[in-house]
């Protein structure tokens, strides 16, 4: 697994490549709290490259999400595969947290 990151005004686009589950959740979390400790707490999961999601990888975004919103800010994922995006609708998380079809339309969520 991959994660790189770019930063636009105080957004981050982090985008995951690879596998999400147990052996990577922890690396995830731990990269997305030391980005909101750092102040971008306005965040924009890019899900392009993530093949698979366990329940490791789906507990690691609802701990992602719930730092960012207590710290005033949000996650937005973008650009799903239909594996995962089948995964997130099943796990209800589709209701909790937004999800775009580019990370563009995620970015322009968070301009509004």
């Amino acid at each position: 697994m991959q994660i790189t990151e770019t930063i636009q005004n105080q957004m981050s686009i982090v985008t995951i490549a690879g596998s999400v589950d147990a052996l990577t959740a922890g690396e995830v979390i731990q990269y997305l709290t030391n980005t909101i400790s750092a102040g971008r707490k306005q965040i924009v999961l890019d899900l392009s490259q993530v093949d698979f999601m366990s329940s490791a990888g789906l507990r690691a975004i609802l701990v992602i999400l719930k730092e960012s919103r207590k710290q005033g800010g949000n996650l937005y994922l973008a650009s799903t595969q239909p594996g995962v995006e089948r995964i997130l609708q099943m796990a209800g998380f589709t209701s909790i947290v937004k999800t775009f079809s580019s990370v563009d339309a995620a970015a322009a969520e968070f301009s509004i």
